[in-house]
């Protein structure tokens, strides 16, 4: 991992198997007004999810902090020394901007930002020009673990120059043409590897950016000159504090990314990535330019179990699905055993389900595409998260109570996120859109009954096959060779073939972990622990 104190795979330490558990704040102005206290309330409510973050026994060197607002047009036009396009028409932006971790060492920092270069070139992509981004580690104290492996920050302009035969692209548009561009720029290969020149991009987007690291909530701000500067506005604002239950800091690893914050973890993160690269050679779009496999692997294979996320959701929202689609298409409500659900509804959850499997765990994911920002909260609801709608416009969301000091006759309206219900702002029509106009439009987009009842193959109904029964005997002396007991018979064993559903049960296990058994155990139950760490009581 780039820009990391992560060790390396040694022994029985992998790093694939670190967790983190943190808070996560949303700050936005309902009507759409760009201003720098909407950016500065972000960083106050930042700074009150202190304890929700860590640092080791450096207390200076954080597991990580970070903000994602919307681009700040107003402060990179008077902060450059090029000219950025006009916006278009319709008011978005004509450019894309992006913090760009290079590296340290000038003469490797030349050859990466070269190599952007002549990419961006056989890409049809401009490059406007760079920017040495203002920051101070010395104001912030930023601790000796986080210097030594502190990426030079920069930022990138880019746009796609109309003399190469089409109108000069602007918002989605335009993201969808780089993202291609970015992937690629990002993707580390035995040759770059060797060479150290590897670079990553915490955002390159037309409509958002953001400004994260390896710091505390208190030092980001002291960090980042930006985020000081009054010239900074925007109408949205989501921050994270990381809490790394069990695993090393990272620069790149730090939230927000490019759509998302959350708290919490996905446990099915393996299959989910698993299955993702085994969906890459039937991925097809007509909105992103050019062979998409140039942008594989979609799920960069050291990243997090958020940065997967993030990435996935990247893919369906500039593939077409607006970003409420996008999430619950992989953050799904409940809906299998629901008897009283719409049909309509149910058939939309269930069309879904065989398209894309659900990133489960006990998470709290908020979200923005620039416009429209929101959060939800997985099907068990075991992540918390509160809102509260005030009397100037502002709609306050977080993991937990009292990140922003709002008097109580100021709030019109407040609530709590419930198991697999979405909350939603749309800056662009001032307005909280409620869960159910949000699932009822889209259930009622197509038809997706008509979909299921043509598509969906009954097991049922396919043809029998001779099925071979041992004698009992050989299934002993099997169940012995493996390991059964009576208890495995009669407690998980009976139940799945009974009744066909996961047996369930409250009170734990009383069986000896492998290594401390007196009994001869199987290889693979030396392993076999992997659990929501962070959830209380854990799963």
């Amino acid at each position: 991992m780039l820009f990391s104190a992560l060790p390396e795979k040694q022994g029985l330490y992998d790093p694939a198997q670190e967790v983190d558990s943190c808070g996560v704040a949303m700050v936005t102005d309902i009507y759409g007004r760009r201003t720098h206290s909407i950016v500065a309330d972000g960083l106050l409510a930042l700074e009150n999810l202190e304890h929700r973050g860590a640092a080791g026994a450096e207390p200076n060197s954080g597991d990580g902090a970070g903000i994602l607002i919307q681009l700040p047009d107003e402060l990179f036009r008077a902060a450059t020394d090029f000219a950025l396009p006009a916006p278009s028409a319709s008011g978005a932006n004509t450019y894309a901007a992006g913090v760009c971790f290079l590296p340290a060492d000038p003469e490797l920092r030349a050859v990466a930002v070269r190599r952007v270069t002549e990419l961006a070139q056989s890409e049809g992509i401009t490059v406007l020009g760079w920017r040495d981004l203002p920051v101070d580690p010395q104001r912030a104290d930023v601790g000796a673990t986080a210097l030594a492996c502190m990426p030079y920050m920069s930022q990138l302009f880019v746009t796609v120059d109309p003399s190469l035969g089409h109108d000069r692209l602007a918002g989605i548009d335009l993201d969808r043409a780089i993202y291609p561009f970015r992937k690629q720029a990002e993707r580390v290969t035995p040759e770059i590897e060797a060479e150290g020149t590897g670079l990553y991009f915490p955002s390159l987007s037309s409509r958002t950016i953001v400004y994260k690291g390896m710091l505390t909530t208190m030092q980001l701000p002291l960090f980042y000159d930006d985020l000081r500067d009054e010239r900074c506005l925007s109408a949205i604002a989501i921050v994270h504090s990381r809490f790394s239950t069990n695993t090393f800091p990272s620069w790149p690893l730090a939230h927000p990314f490019r759509f998302v914050a959350h708290n919490g973890e996905i446990n099915t993160v393996r299959g989910n990535r698993n299955r993702m690269r085994a969906r890459e050679a039937m991925l097809a779009t007509d909105l992103i330019p050019g062979d998409l496999s140039r942008a594989f692997p979609i799920c960069t294979p050291e990243a997090s179990d958020s940065a997967s996320l993030d990435e996935v959701l990247e893919l369906l929202h500039l593939g077409g699905r607006s970003i409420p689609h996008s999430v619950m298409l992989m953050v799904p409500e409940a809906w299998e055993n629901v008897t009283d659900m719409d049909p309509k509804r149910k058939a939309f959850l269930q069309f879904n389900s065989s398209i894309m499997e659900a990133w489960d765990g006990p998470a709290c994911v908020t979200f923005t595409d620039g416009t429209l920002v929101g959060a939800v909260l997985d099907r068990n609801g075991l992540r918390p998260g509160r809102w509260w709608h005030t009397r100037d416009g502002r709609i306050i969301l977080a993991s937990e109570a009292g990140v922003l000091d709002v008097p109580v006759d100021d709030v019109v309206a407040k609530g709590r996120l419930e198991p697999g219900k979405m909350f939603l702002v749309d800056t662009a029509h001032a307005r909280i859109i409620p869960d159910e106009e949000i699932k009822g439009d889209l259930m009622n987009a197509e038809a997706y009954d008509e979909w299921l009842h043509a598509g969906l193959l009954d097991i049922a109904t396919l043809p029998l096959r001779p099925v071979y029964q041992p004698n009992h005997n050989t299934v002993v002396r099997r169940q012995l060779s493996f390991g059964y007991t009576e208890e495995d018979l009669r407690v998980l064993l009976t139940p799945m073939a009974s009744s066909g559903y996961e047996p369930l049960g409250s009170m734990g296990t009383d069986t000896p972990i492998a290594v401390l058994s007196k009994r001869s155990r199987l290889l693979y139950d030396y392993f076999v622990e992997l659990f929501a760490q962070v959830t209380n009581p854990p799963l």
